[in-house]
């Protein structure tokens, strides 16, 4: 219509070029204008009917700053409306100040838009809050046209002021409230804006630097009362499309029988509050208006828009990047703000039925206040999980409050059950640990049946009270197995671990139940059942040095060399650097029980020295030496060897006579001592045969594994002297068939 009207007060001639500049390239826009100053045109001869004083006034030129109005002097002119121009003016008396003045434009003062002019002029008069633009004056000027004269305000569109100061969202809203508050006083005088829209919006600041949003231009406001706001005749035609179609209510853009009423302005102020948050309308009116205003009542009146976090979040990076940056906040915490209670409260108002929209802007503002006092909001669906989060973000003090104190019942729960499981475990600890102590004590009087009961008994508290997982467990288990063992009951303890299974899925403790087993298997000269439990147990222990001891024995009474030398490579890589005098023993000799052991002979050799050096004046001393000597044999150094032997079988006991007899016999061969090596051969055979459990022995005894190294060197010295044919195979058969 502003395109119209000034395109109609120009010369025939220029109208063309003006609008190809005004409409941008807008082609329909452009053709539309023109069909409405052809139809102006062709009804020359009605309108050559006006009076002859409204032809006089149409040529009486505008005021122009400098002009005198009344009492006002003009001093700018700072806006312009389709019939009429606000200016700056002075008023000089009775008091001075500065002040806006709106007059009807030239040619403009037509009946309907002198009553439109004033009846603008009485909605203002009839207000007073310091939200809306007060009337201070009114009147006509020298030629007659209509002015009235507002306060001043010198401010910015309300859109612009929040993103210019990067307001947050909170205090957009606050501002927002008092565009709420100022909209309810209008209702409540009888009047509705219709045009709610940020340029009808501005924010001033007070001296104090409070920001002071002002609604203005009630240009096309409406009563909702019977009150007459003009006494002209004042008529809205019934195709006549009323307000901004960005911000229009639905009823404002069907142009149908449905009267508008306050609704209206809760819709357009919806439309605000969208705008506020997102930095966008719901819809797009600048690109609706290019496919014509038929699309555009159809958009309004039958799209839904999206919510407000959605457009947010369907927003180009950059574009997102800049509302978030407006908005003092991250892109994903200003979508995580809006999403939830904003968005309820935003399509309700911006519903299409009117009748779901709030009832009353006091009813839209009540909302918002209660979404920033933490309360929960009428526009959403109540749920009591929603209305508890409400009552928790309201009360933030209190729940806090009440949070640590449940936090501290909660601790003070825990600690005292956890002390109560612990005095329970201790209860439970000490009644098995009773039963293994009297177990003990029944040991040391010498009361071994009755200790391997007691042993029993606690074994059996333990896989009650705690199952067969701890540790102790496994120790139990052995203290049992040994107890037995000791009093010769072999079978009685393969019962037992029967009885007490561990698989080897528990770790630790089925290493030590598969380790005890292999011993039961080894002592009963079941050779490949020992050896296989003996290799699984090495696997889940492998720190644990007595059973690569006992698996090496077994892999020579297997006759399994290949796997020997494996083993042998993998002690040495494993406990090669031990200073331990038992553990550098045991390595050694297990790697010294077969000529060739396929490991550094060198390396052999510091162990066996270390177990020397390290384990004088220990109780197994003697067989560290056996192992020093087998040592020195192996590497060639047969005299030393033979020498070292002389010491060794000064002990009386079997096993280290066996041992120290056979190297002797091999080393004296070696040096070409025949006789020697021969007495010495004969002294060993006589060391097993009479000393030696025999082998299909029901029992091999706890020496088990110095029993198989004992025939192991026992073949290799009669095969060296005697010849291969000499060697006896039997001891390497399965004790019991």
């Amino acid at each position: 219509m502003d395109l119209f009207t000034e395109a109609v007060q120009l010369p025939a001639e220029q109208r063309s070029a003006f609008l190809e500049a005004a409409c941008g390239g807008d082609a329909e826009l452009q053709a539309n204008v023109e069909a409405l100053l052809e139809a102006h045109t062709q009804s020359g001869e009605f309108l050559e009917q006006a009076p002859a004083e409204v032809k006089a006034q149409a040529r009486v030129p505008g005021e122009k700053p400098g002009d005198r109005v009344g009492c006002y002097k003009l001093l700018q002119q700072i806006g312009e409306g389709g019939c009429g121009v606000v200016f700056m003016a002075e008023q000089e008396q009775p008091v001075r100040r500065k002040v806006a003045i709106k007059i009807v434009k030239p040619g403009m003062d037509t009946k309907t838009v002198i009553a439109r002019f004033e009846a603008e002029r009485q909605a203002l008069a009839l207000m007073d809050h310091p939200n809306i633009a007060r009337v201070l004056d009114a009147g006509a000027s020298e030629s007659g046209r209509p002015y009235f004269v507002m306060e001043l305000v010198r401010g910015i569109k309300i859109t612009d002021y929040c993103d210019q100061n990067s307001l947050k969202t909170a205090a957009r809203l606050e501002m927002f409230l008092d565009v709420c508050d100022a909209v309810q006083h209008a209702h409540q005088k009888g009047i509705i804006h219709r045009d709610l829209k940020p340029s009808n919006i501005l924010v001033t600041t007070l001296p104090s630097g409070k920001p002071l949003a002002k609604v203005i231009d009630f240009g096309i406001a409406k009563a909702t009362t019977d009150q007459r706001l003009t006494d002209k005749t004042l008529f809205t035609a019934f195709e006549l499309l009323i307000g901004t179609p960005a911000y229009m209510s639905p009823e404002q853009a069907a142009l149908s029988s449905v009267d508008v009423d306050t609704r209206s302005d809760i819709y357009s102020l919806g439309v605000l509050l969208y705008e506020l948050l997102t930095g966008s309308t719901p819809f797009d009116t600048t690109e609706l208006l290019k496919r014509g205003l038929d699309e555009v009542r159809r958009v309004v009146c039958n799209v839904e828009p999206p919510r407000p976090s959605t457009r947010l979040s369907t927003l180009m990076a950059p574009d997102l990047t800049s509302v978030s940056r407006h908005r003092q906040v991250e892109p994903p915490r200003l979508i995580r703000e809006v999403r939830g209670d904003l968005d309820w409260i935003a399509m309700k108002a911006l519903e299409k039925d009117r009748a779901r929209r709030y009832a009353t802007v006091n009813g839209f503002a009540m909302d918002i206040r209660r979404y920033l006092g933490g309360e929960a909001i009428l526009a959403r669906p109540p749920s009591k999980m929603y209305k508890l989060r409400r009552l928790v973000f309201r009360h933030k003090l209190l729940f806090a409050g009440l949070g640590i104190i449940l936090l501290l019942f909660v601790i003070c729960l825990m600690l005292t059950t956890r002390l109560i499981i612990e005095e329970r475990q201790m209860r439970k600890d000490m009644t098995v640990e009773e039963a293994r102590r009297e177990a003990k004590l029944l040991v040391d009087a010498g009361q071994g049946s009755r200790a391997a009961d007691k042993y029993n008994e606690a074994l059996e508290l333990q896989k009650k009270l705690f199952g067969l997982e701890q540790p102790r467990a496994a120790e139990l288990l052995g203290e049992a197995v040994s107890q037995l063992v000791s009093l010769a009951r072999i079978e009685d303890a393969h019962r037992l671990l029967m009885h007490y299974y561990i698989p080897p899925q528990m770790g630790h403790n089925g290493g030590v139940w598969l380790g005890w087993r292999a011993v039961l298997f080894a002592r009963q000269g079941r050779w490949r059942e020992a050896r296989d439990d003996a290799a699984v147990s090495v696997k889940i222990r492998p720190d644990y040095v007595e059973i690569y001891h006992g698996l090496a024995s077994l892999l020579v009474a297997e006759k399994d060399v290949e796997a020997y030398r494996q083993l042998c490579t993998e002690m040495i890589a494993h406990f090669g650097q031990t200073t331990n005098a038992s553990t550098a023993d045991v390595v050694a000799k297990d790697c010294l029980i077969l000529p060739l052991s396929g490991v550094d002979l060198d390396s052999v050799a510091a162990l066996a020295e270390i177990a020397v050096t390290r384990g004088k004046g220990q109780a197994p001393y003697t067989f560290y030496l056996c192992t020093k000597a087998l040592a020195d044999y192996r590497q060639g150094k047969f005299p030393e060897a033979a020498a070292r032997t002389l010491e060794i079988l000064k002990d009386p006991f079997p096993y280290t006579q066996a041992e120290g007899s056979a190297v002797l016999a091999m080393a004296q061969f070696r040096i070409g001592h025949s006789e020697e090596a021969h007495a010495a051969l004969a002294g060993l055979e006589k060391v097993v045969q009479e000393t030696l459990p025999t082998p299909g022995s029901r029992d091999l005894g706890f020496d088990w594994k110095d029993w198989i190294i004992a025939h192991a060197l026992l073949d290799e010295a009669r095969s060296l002297i005697e010849g291969p044919s000499s060697t006896n195979l039997d001891w390497r058969a399965r004790s019991h068939e």
